[in-house]
Parts: C-alpha cells; structure tokens; sequence
C-alpha cells in the first residue's frame, strides 16, 4: 500500500492517463494502413543439363535478407516487395546464378542452374557464397528496422574459423572495430564488451537484445547482461553504434543484437550435435533440433558446459534451453513464441593485487567465492504483412532472473587470508521485469522515388530487488542470509526495492532525394521513472563483543522526459561505394547501483543527473572488384555529466557524483582482402583472406566539477577516461582447400588505465586502480568437413602471454582478474 501511495504521489497516476493518449495515437496508426498483399513469387530449379529437378536449392533474396528452400520436386515459393531486385540461387555442385526480378512484371521462374566440373561440399559452397555476399553490414531496411546512414557490423558466425565451444570473444568479435573486451575466461558465459571510451563491464553501455527484444537485467535501472546466447547456436551478431539510440534505447554504445538460427525450412527434422573438449578440464555438449512441418516451424537446442579454470578455485558448470516455435497463420501473418533457461554456478578464484600477479598470475586465495545465475527469457513475436507497402512487428517480452554472489572481499583486499570459520558477503539480485515493443514500416512514392518510414513504441516496467548482508561459514555453496546468526559481523546489509518505468516513442523516416542519396531523421521521445526504496544498516564496533546497528531508510525517486534527434545521411553512387554520416543524442539513465549506498563512507550525490552526450560519426565503405571490402570512419563522442567516483582529498570518503564532462575522438577501419576472388577459380576450392581491423582512439575530460572536498584527489582537465587503449589493432589470415580452414589471428591493445585519477601504478592493497599494460595475443583455428562430420580444433593465447584485462573494484574481484594462458581445444560435430 505505501509503494502505491508513493507511486501516486510522484506523477504515476498522471503518467499513466498520458500513456493512455499515447497507446491510442500508436493504435490508431496501425489500424489505418492499407490492406494489400506483397507478391508471391514461384518457381521451379532445375539441372542445366539433364532438366532434372533441384531439391533443396537455396533461393536468396538480397533485398529482403530472406532464404528459402525448394522442395522434392525443385519448386519454391517467396513473398517479395514489388520492386526490382535480385534473387540468388545456390546448390552443392553447381554455378551460383544471380537473377534480377520484378515481381510486378514477372512472378512466374524456371531456373536452370550450371553443373560445376566435380561436386563441391558444404564448405566450399559456403566460401562461395561468402564471395558473393562478402563481409556483411545491414542493410538500410530490415524487417521493421531503419539502418540507413548508420555505421553497422555484423559478425557472421557460421562463416569463422573460431574457437565456437569456449565462446572465445576475441575471436568472435575480431572484425568489429574498436571494441574493447574483458576476457575473463568464463567460457563464454557472459560478454564483456565495450568501446569508444565506455566500460565493457557485462557490456552495460550496449543495449543487448536476443531476437530484436531486450535480454539485460533491467534496460535503465541495472542495463548488465548476465546471459549470453552461445556461439553455436548464432546466425550472426549485429552491432549498431551510438545511432541506434533512437531506435532501441539511449544507450551511448549503441545495440548489440543476438540473431540466433532460424528453423530449417526444407526439413521436418534436423539434427546438430557439437561435443567439445579443451584444457582445464573443458567439456561442452551442444545439441539442436530444427524443422518444418506444415504451418509450424521449431528450433531448439541445450547446451551443458563444465570447467575446472585455469585459476585454482574456478570451476563452473551451466546449463542452456532454448526453442522457438513458430504457426504461420498465412503468408502475411506469423507467430512466434521463444523462451530462453540458463543456469550456471562459477566459483571465483578471486582478484590479485599487482604483485601477486607478478609473482603468480593464476595463484588464487579465494575458495569460497561463488556465483550464480538463473535468467529466464520469455518473449512473444507477432508480424504481419498489411499491405505491399506496410507492416508491423510487435514483440511481447517477459524476465524472471536472479544473480547471486557469495565471498570474501574483506575490505577490498586480495591479500588478506580467508578463513573457513568467518561469513562471508551475501548479494541477492531479483530481476522481474516485461514490456511490449510496437513496430510499424511503411513504403511510399514521392515523386517517383520510394521513402520509408517507421514509428514505434515501446512500454517498460520492472519490480527488482536487491539485498546484501551475512552469508554462511565453511564452504558450502549456501545462496541464503545468516544475519540473526552473526549479529557482530561487520559486513553490509540492505534491502531495496527497486521499480523503473518506462514509455517511449520513437521514428525514423528515410527520405530519398535521389535515387542515390538519402537522409534519415529520427527522434525518440522517453518517459522515465527511477525509484529506489529501503534501508541500509551501518554497523559500528563498540568494543570486542558489541556492534551498535544505525538503520537509515532511503528512498529516492527520479522522474524526467527527454526528447533525443539524429540524423543520417548516406550517398551511394554505385553498388560498391557508400559515404555516409550521422550524428545522435545519447543518454544514460542514473542507474540502481549510481543511487543506491552500499558502505558508510559511500556518499551519493542527492543532485546525481543522468549522463547526456552525442554521437557522430562520418565514413566510407564499399566493395573493390570483389576483392578488398573496406568500413572507414572517424567518430567523436562527446560526454556531459559523466558519473564517476571520487575519493575525498584528507578522508576515506567516496562520492558517487556528476564529476566532469569528456571527449573522445577515433578512426575505426576494417579492410578485407579476399584473394580467393582474384586468384581462383570456383571450383578449385582454394580460400585465402586477410583482415585488417584498427581503430586509434583519444579521450580527455574537458571539464571538471566536484565539491571542495573532492577537488585534488586527482581527477583533472586533459585526464584521459578508463578504459581507451589508444590503439587497437586485430589482423589475420583465413586459409582453406576443400574441405580444409584455418586461421591466424593477431591482437594487440596498448596501455589503458582504469581510473579517472589516471593511476599508473597500482600500490593501493586492492590492486582494484592502475594501468591495464599492453598486451598481444595470437590464435590458431582450424577445420575439417567430410560428408556430415566436421572436426575443429585449435590454439588460444598461442604463445602463452601473461596478461590481464580487468581490474574489478567487486565482484569477481576486487584486484586484478587474470586472463587464460595458453589452452587447447577440440569439437566433433555430425549433422543429419
């Protein structure tokens, strides 16, 4: 009754009569589009020379980003927008046949396709069609999604040559530029990227999404990703950069989107089966079934992974579900239902101070550390096609998480001696959350010359709790509070609740001058509400037997409106060149963790704001003869308000504050030389391709503004921001024959540092400040397919570099968290 009445009291009721209006405005738009249907396009393939037909051949559409398959008798079936385009069709031992359309003219195919000189086999249908399609980017329309005008990359996963069984992300993401990752080795249970001056943490500054919806633990109030899709189970990863503010939320770093795989249209039943193996006791067993039958389509899959680490006291063992089940009503409406499990228990060898880790890098003091995950994903996709001009998606989506963490952090000291007869910290995270997304794209004709538009909304709303007190002695993996039973323990305890609301409205249109050029302006309006509620206990010794308890309640409420633009331009004067440009508003909420206390020295700004700032970033990208494929930009990212810590001139006094306004400036490039296109034929089955990946990056606080107390502790004008390595460079070589890949990749990231004070050493006992040095990594992959088997195996850290990437001020630290020596692995996979 009180969290009502405080609900009401701060607007809540008034907000929601608006939101009201608003979900009527956005009704109102769908209902009056024009019903018509797209054009249905048939066919039939066949064999060039003996007019058998072609089951299974793969038909592309380039316009839709869209495949399906023929059936037994080499016939197929596609809905296509009534605009010229071009479709293109694949199969095992045969010439790839590019063949443009308009479907308004002609809806009727006979294809024939040219038999190649011998049968080829899966992989070197694969380098063939990547020599068509090439190292990709979204293109300026996808499903009811703007693109144009923005810098995009998307990581083509079953296209690597990776380490895919550890979810190695320094391989997997070697092609997006700039970004700047903590490798952690967790095998991949959790992604920890970020990029253009902005903390990889649980890649907090992204909006991560799976499928197109929200995945992370609380979008404004507490944005880390606990769960991450595996690798195998990946079509590709799409990343937007800071422009994808209007369209997905107001995160600075812009969207990563999981796009995982798709069931298989031409079979009722497939079946993929990975069992891993590599050091420090790996074991991962990936297991997927795919299908049609009739209007329904599945996919699904379970993952199990254990590990010993390559630390003392670092094990871990997971478990993954997932299915997708999908009814085509009709060739205009589907629907699709999704849900996501996992679960994972890590014991974490703890942080290291700077000498320890010179010493020993994988020593560890730490057995008693663990932490937990259970993240349940439910979402519900409706789409449908209105008309040839018009369609709509809307995504119903729900979280039920929890994340737990149980150690000794003993004041922020590594070095300190743990003991089995002392409690430990217990942190307990509730995370419930579920929200709608509503997305309508619409097609038109000015002037002869097609525009698009697109108009969203999107309703938001949380209930999370987090509490912190007394765990249990020993060792036992006990996730349940003992502070009756400890009433002298000196260790934190609180309890808040933590509610967040949010409605948002946003569009982008693309209005095309000429047929070459276009410019894309977008805006997004946000309603916000932020609240925090509950009671922090402060524990103070009186002498060797008695604790005195202070208990101060907390509650904070922040309510705001914005209103963020952008704007794209992009020129294409051929298929193989684009210039584009955009510039976007920014925005990060104050999250939970900015405004909640956590020890009797933390002081939180009571006039804490939200961070603002903008985006902008100008390049070029094309195509050389099918030979070089180049993305180069430059970019400026400029920050106001920037919540930082700060630690008090004469006392141990922390202040979570606004603390200054920054800058950064960069140039991201990747350039691709695929020779294969230049010095082999198709069917020889020869691949070799280099990639060039750098990005130089250079970032200043420009302004700085704290309290009296707080002003010479380090913190200045021309300090550069944590977490910018001001070069980032990642290269390597694909080479294959047949049935045979393999690549060599290089990774050097230069000094960054990892506070605002800009620490160069660390001598503080945490070891949680300082520089993270430079460091470079090689790795080895490689693969081999016959018939329906295929064995990878490879090499990671390959010359067995000592390095690290992370100084955690928390969990699962504090200190300094070491990276993986070298390691080995290997994966069968048979798929039927």
């Amino acid at each position: 009754m009180k969290k009502n009445h405080l609900l009401i009291k701060n607007g809540y009721y008034h907000s929601m009569e608006q939101l009201k209006e608003f979900k009527l405005v956005v009704l109102v738009w769908f209902i009056v589009q024009i019903m018509q249907a797209q054009v249905v396009v048939t066919g039939v393939v066949t064999d060039g020379g003996t007019q058998e037909p072609l089951p299974n051949t793969e038909v592309y559409s380039k316009a839709l980003v869209k495949t399906v398959r023929t059936d037994d008798t080499g016939k197929f079936q596609m809905s296509l927008e009534p605009i010229e385009q071009t479709l293109v069709f694949i199969n095992y031992g045969y010439k790839i046949l590019e063949y443009k359309i308009n479907p308004l003219k002609k809806n009727s195919l006979e294809i024939k396709l040219e038999p190649l000189g011998e049968n080829l086999n899966e992989v070197v249908i694969n380098q063939q069609r990547q020599k068509v399609f090439g190292i990709k980017k979204l293109k300026d329309v996808e499903g009811t999604a703007i693109y144009a005008g923005k810098k995009t990359e998307v990581v083509l996963i079953e296209q690597q040559v990776s380490n895919k069984a550890s979810g190695n992300p320094r391989q997997a993401y070697a092609q997006v530029a700039g970004l700047n990752i903590y490798e952690t080795e967790d095998a991949g249970l959790q992604l920890n990227i970020g990029g253009r001056g902005l903390d990889p943490n649980r890649s907090a500054n992204f909006n991560t999404r799976q499928n197109g919806y929200d995945i992370s633990a609380d979008v404004l109030g507490y944005p880390e990703s606990y769960y991450t899709p595996p690798l195998e189970a990946l079509e590709e990863v799409q990343v937007i950069r800071g422009a994808a503010s209007l369209q997905y939320g107001t995160q600075f770093g812009g969207l990563v989107n999981f796009k995982l795989k798709e069931p298989n249209q031409t079979k009722e039943v497939e079946v993929i089966s990975r069992q891993g193996i590599g050091s420090f006791g790996l074991f991962n067993s990936f297991n997927s079934l795919s299908g049609t039958v009739g209007k329904v389509s599945y996919y699904t899959y379970f993952q199990y992974k254990e590990g010993d680490g390559f630390r003392p006291n670092s094990g871990f063992d997971s478990q993954n579900f997932y299915a997708n089940v999908g009814y085509q009503f009709t060739d205009n409406t589907k629907l699709t239902l999704e849900s996501t499990y996992l679960t994972y228990l890590a014991q974490q060898a703890g942080g290291l101070t700077d000498k320890q880790f010179e010493e020993n890098p994988i020593f560890s003091n730490r057995a008693r550390n663990f932490f937990a995950v259970d993240w349940v994903l439910l979402n519900l996709k409706l789409e449908h096609q209105f008309s040839e001009n018009t369609k709509g998606s809307l995504n119903v989506f729900r979280l039920d998480a929890q994340r737990n963490a149980l150690g000794f952090r003993e004041g922020g000291r590594p070095s300190a001696p743990d003991s089995p007869d002392r409690p430990r910290e217990l942190i307990i995270d509730e995370f419930n959350n579920f929200g709608t997304e509503l997305r309508v794209l619409s097609n038109y004709h000015l002037f002869g010359i097609r525009n698009i538009s697109l108009l969203g909304a999107k309703y938001y709303q949380s209930d999370n709790r987090s509490q912190q007190g007394i765990g249990n002695v020993g060792s036992a993996v006990d996730f349940s509070f003992k502070n009756e039973e400890f009433p002298n323990a000196i260790l934190t305890q609180s309890n808040f609740d933590l509610p967040n609301l949010n409605v948002a409205l946003f569009g982008e249109h693309i209005f095309k001058v000429t047929d070459n050029f276009s410019v894309t302006p977008g805006f997004r309006f946000e309603y916000i509400k932020t609240e925090s509620e509950g009671a922090f206990v402060e524990r103070t010794p009186i002498d060797q037997n008695t604790v005195a308890s202070v208990i101060t309640d907390e509650s904070k409420s922040l309510e705001r409106n914005l209103f963020l633009l952008g704007l794209g331009v992009s020129y294409k004067p051929s298929k193989s060149f684009e210039a584009f440009a955009n510039f976007s508003q920014n925005y990060r909420s104050v999250t939970f963790s900015d405004i909640r206390i956590v020890s009797p020295n933390f002081i939180v700004d009571p006039n804490i704001k939200d961070e603002t700032g903008y985006t902008f970033d100008l390049g070029i990208r094309g195509v050389i003869d099918d030979i070089i494929r180049y993305d180069v930009s430059g970019f400026s990212l400029f920050y106001d308000n920037r919540i930082d810590v700060a630690r008090g001139n004469q006392s141990f006094r922390v202040l979570r504050s606004n603390v200054g306004a920054a800058r950064i400036l960069g140039v991201e490039s990747l350039i691709t030389a695929n020779f294969s296109n230049w010095l082999f034929n198709d069917n020889t089955g020869f691949h070799w391709q280099h990639f060039l990946n750098f990005a130089y990056t250079d970032s200043e606080f420009t302004d700085i503004f704290l309290p009296e107390e707080f002003q010479n502790n380090g913190l200045r004008e021309g300090n550069e921001l944590q977490f910018v390595p001001k070069v980032n460079l990642k290269t390597g070589i694909e080479l294959g024959y047949k049935n045979f890949r393999s690549s060599l990749q290089y990774t050097y990231i230069s000094t960054q540092f990892t506070d605002s004070n800009n620490t160069p050493i660390s001598v503080a006992a945490a070891g949680v400040t300082g520089e993270i040095p430079a460091y470079t990594i090689m790795d080895f992959s490689a693969e081999y397919t016959y018939k329906n088997w295929t064995l990878e195996a490879g090499v990671n850290n390959l010359l067995d570099e000592s390095y690290f990437t992370r100084r955690a001020t928390g969990y699962p630290g504090p200190g300094i968290i070491p990276s993986a020596p070298r390691s080995f692995y290997a994966v069968l996979q048979f798929k039927f």
